[in-house]
């Protein structure tokens, strides 16, 4: 079953457009999760009503492929939030999610 990591991200005005660059589908952060085999997609939300609110969608084939990634690609995940990280005032883990079929 898969499943999708939710992040949210408070950014401030002059910094959106380098966030976006890096945390859309085709940034760094979507090149490094597909290095791993059980990748499927990233998606970037920016709020309507609250203006420099993102949430971030990370699809993954399964609980086990997104809990290999995090073992197998530590030290590379650690390295980007460092050279990223001062693009959003806020980070918030928001939860893994089972994708419900039906």
């Amino acid at each position: 079953m898969s499943c999708s990591v939710i992040w949210e991200f408070a950014v401030e005005e002059a910094l959106q457009p380098a966030f976006e660059r890096a945390y859309a589908a085709g940034g760094p952060w979507a090149r490094l999760f597909a290095e791993s085999d059980g990748f499927l997609e990233t998606r970037l939300l920016k709020a309507k009503e609250s203006p420099g609110t993102y949430q971030t969608v990370d699809r993954w084939t399964s609980r086990e492929a997104y809990a290999a990634f995090k073992r197998d690609f530590a030290e590379a995940y650690d390295a980007l939030d460092e050279e990223v990280g001062d693009l959003s005032r806020r980070e918030t883990y928001i939860g893994l999610f089972d994708e419900i079929e039906v």
